[in-house]
C-alpha cells in the first residue's frame, strides 16, 4: 500500500497513519542486514558485549571483519546493521570525540557521545537528500564516578542509558533472555557478566558457539580502557559456561 501510493519515495513524507516509511526501512536493515544478532550487559563493575562474528567469504581474512570499534581508548561501539553505514558512523564519532577533547581538555562523557550521535540520527530522518544509518549503535564506558554505563542508538535518533541492550535479527527474544537476567537482582563479577551475556545469546541463537563465531568487548574496573577479548579468552569463558550446564 505504501510504495503504490509513494509514501516511500520520500524520507520526510507522512503516509496516512502517520509513519515514515523509509524510517522503518532503517530498522528492517538493522534486523536483516547480515541475519546477525547482539547484546550487550551491565555488570557491577563492567560491561559486556558480544556479537556473532560471520564472514561473508571464505577468501577474507577474518582478522579484517568486526563489529567492534575504539571511539577514544576508553570508549568502546558496537555497531549492528550495515558494515559500510557502521564505519561511516564510527568516524563521525571519534571525529566528535577528538574535537571535544581538543576543546575541553578532557576525554567526551560516553552520555554527551549518545546524545551527538542520536542528534545525527534525527537530523538524517528530516532531509531529502540524506538517509538514515542503517545501523543500531551500543557505546560502552566506564568511569570512577558513574560506574559502568551502556547507551543504545537507533536509526531514527532515539538514545537511552540500559542495563542491557539488544540489536539485530532476534532482538525481542535476546531483550526477554537479558530480562530474566537483570530480573535476578544478582552481583555480577566482570567473569559473570561476559558469562551471562554469551550465555543469552547462545540460548537466543539456539546453538553452541565456537570462539571464532563471536566477538566479546568489555569495559571494566579491573583493566584500563574497551578490549576485546581473544580467542584463547573467550574459550575459557564457552568452557565455564558449559561446565555450569
Amino acid at each position: 500500500m505504501a510504495r503504490a501510493s509513494g509514501y516511500d519515495r520520500h524520507i520526510t513524507i507522512f503516509s496516512p497513519e502517520g509513519r515514515l516509511h523509509q524510517v522503518e526501512y532503517a530498522f528492517a536493515a538493522v534486523k536483516k542486514n547480515q541475519n546477525m544478532t547482539s547484546v550487550a550487559l551491565r555488570g557491577d563493575d563492567s560491561v559486556v558485549c558480544v556479537t556473532q562474528k560471520k564472514v561473508p567469504d571464505k577468501l577474507m581474512d577474518k582478522d579484517f571483519t568486526t563489529h567492534l570499534y575504539n571511539i577514544t581508548p576508553n570508549i568502546g561501539a558496537l555497531m549492528t546493521g550495515m558494515s559500510p553505514d557502521a564505519r561511516a558512523l564510527v568516524y563521525r564519532a571519534r571525529e566528535i570525540a577528538s574535537k571535544f577533547k581538543d576543546k575541553n581538555a578532557y576525554e567526551i562523557p560516553v552520555h554527551y557521545l549518545a546524545l551527538k550521535l542520536a542528534n545525527i540520527g534525527q537530523v538524517y530522518t528530516q532531509h531529502a537528500y540524506m538517509r538514515p544509518y542503517g545501523v543500531s549503535t551500543m557505546l560502552v564506558s566506564i568511569d570512577q564516578e558513574k560506574g559502568p554505563s551502556l547507551y543504545q542508538i537507533d536509526p531514527a535518533g532515539n538514545y537511552y542509558g540500559y542495563k542491557a541492550a539488544a540489536a539485530g535479527t532476534k532482538d525481542q527474544e535476546a531483550m526477554n533472555a537479558l530480562e530474566k537476567v537483570v530480573k535476578k537482582k544478582v552481583t555480577f563479577t566482570e567473569a559473570e557478566t561476559i558469562q551471562q551475556a554469551i550465555g543469552c545469546l547462545q540460548a537466543v541463537m539456539g546453538m553452541d558457539f565456537k570462539p571464532s563465531d563471536i566477538e566479546v568487548g568489555v569495559v571494566s574496573k579491573s583493566q584500563k580502557g574497551f578490549i576485546r577479548l581473544s580467542e584463547e579468552q573467550i574459550e575459557a569463558h564457552l568452557q565455564a559456561i558449559s561446565e555450569k550446564d
